[in-house]
């Protein structure tokens, strides 16, 4: 196992972990190498397991021996600095103590993440990493089999994305789609409803939504930007639209990462329905 200790924080074999509380910085290094950054020995181990391939670990010296297996089994350089000079070189408090530089893979195409997929969850433009990554993780622990992309939403593979998610990211298969415009009628012809989560008027609740659905239906759940919610072009472009009833409190709906998780239970039990009249 390569262990290199480390002081300098502008020592040129740290350059993957500079200033990463600069969003616009690491979008630009991220796309032009083709990594991304795992935060503590968790999301780590996940990314590992996942089949990600590191390109360096950066560990402090209270952290020096704990990722000892999965830094031998790589290959990839272990670098371990101290706490202050972990701060120095990635702008904040390392706080687990971990990180890693992972390669990227390449996305899959849009026809072969749709061919085995029943449930997909289609994001339009969410721009917080925070939101994406939450997203992710209610996706994936609640058995949803793909997630598909906007061109303009948030990268799922951005630290806070991956922090948030849990390493999920790892885990449910996405893309993206290539065109917004024209995006969701590929995804129609593909045979999925598509469900877009909106307060308006003229939507059904969601549970009855979902029981009219056909047992071996294939469905998606469409889920707009934070501020104004789906497009015009993409509720006009959706099966049907949906909400989530609200209690009347003068609250109207919930918030994205809240609606996700409610309707990606919702799309759960409709999968728990068609497997049980299957066996009926």
């Amino acid at each position: 196992m390569d262990v290199i200790r480390v002081s300098d924080p502008a020592d040129p074999r740290l350059a993957d972990y500079t200033r990463l509380r600069d969003v616009n910085l690491r979008r630009h290094l991220e796309a032009e190498h083709g990594l991304f950054m795992a935060e503590g020995d968790k999301v780590i181990r996940r990314a590992a397991t996942a089949g990600f391939a590191p390109r360096s670990f950066l560990l402090t010296e209270r952290r020096a021996e704990a990722l000892d297996d999965v830094v031998a089994s790589s290959g990839a350089p272990l670098y371990v600095v101290s706490e202050e000079t972990a701060e120095r070189v990635v702008g904040f408090d390392l706080h687990r103590g971990a990180l890693a530089a992972y390669h990227r893979k390449p996305l899959p195409g849009l026809g072969e993440l749709l061919s085995g997929a029943r449930s997909i969850v289609v994001l339009e433009d969410l721009v917080d990493h925070t939101n994406v990554g939450a997203i992710f993780r209610s996706a994936a622990g609640l058995g949803v089999d793909a997630v598909v992309l906007a061109p303009r939403c948030a990268d799922p593979l951005y630290r806070r994305s991956v922090k948030v998610s849990m390493g999920a990211v790892f885990t449910l298969p996405y893309t993206r789609l290539d065109d917004w415009y024209g995006g969701l009628d590929t995804l129609r012809d593909a045979g999925f409803d598509l469900m877009a989560l909106t307060p308006g008027e003229g939507s059904l609740p969601l549970r009855e939504a979902m029981d009219r659905l056909e047992p071996d239906a294939r469905v998606g759940l469409l889920l707009g930007t934070e501020g104004d919610g789906l497009s015009a072009r993409w509720l006009e472009r959706a099966t049907s639209r949906v909400h989530i009833p609200m209690a009347d409190r003068d609250v109207d709906s919930l918030n994205v990462t809240a609606a996700a998780a409610v309707a990606c239970y919702e799309l759960s039990r409709l999968g728990t329905v068609a497997t049980r009249d299957h066996l009926a």
